[in-house]
């Protein structure tokens, strides 16, 4: 198969590499408050549920609480992990 021939008028000027103006991109990271809110909210999720199944029947205001007990528990770890989409 033929190859197209290419001549250097083809060739636009403003592909050269001297017209590039470089870009600053922002590479500021997460704060850590950030990290450490996020990550707290996922283990203190996890640790309400796991004191729920364990000692749960124990404690008296998890035992007022009932099933409310796992929605607590899980909204913490599901605010955590949305958290996470912010994270960079």
């Amino acid at each position: 198969m033929p190859k197209a021939k290419i001549t250097r008028n083809a060739i636009p000027a403003s592909t050269s590499s001297a017209n590039r103006t470089p870009v600053k991109i922002n590479t500021g990271g997460t704060p850590v408050w950030y990290k450490a809110l996020m990550f707290g909210l996922m283990l203190l999720g996890l640790l309400w549920l796991v004191v729920n199944y364990l000692a749960g029947h124990q404690i008296p205001f998890m035992v007022e609480l009932g099933v409310w007990n796992y929605a607590i528990g899980f909204g913490l770890f599901v605010l955590g992990l949305l958290m996470t989409m912010g994270w960079r």
